[in-house]
């Protein structure tokens, strides 16, 4: 089983995809770069945590 992610997390990606659908792809690391210049995130972590989650939902299949 893999780790819950928090609903703030979510929340924040999921309202970037949204808002910047271009910004984003399924590459960690442009996401990384992307998350930083479009937030405010003060922490590493948060942030690496947020592109990671964007990567993962852009990569999921369209249903």
């Amino acid at each position: 089983m893999g780790r819950i992610r928090p609903t703030y997390i979510k929340r924040v990606a999921i309202e970037l995809v949204n808002k910047y659908p271009q910004a984003f792809s399924r590459d960690f690391d442009a996401n990384k770069e992307m998350v930083n210049a479009l937030t405010d995130v003060s922490s590493v972590k948060m942030r690496n945590r947020i592109a990671g989650y964007v990567t993962r939902y852009l990569s999921r299949p369209e249903i």
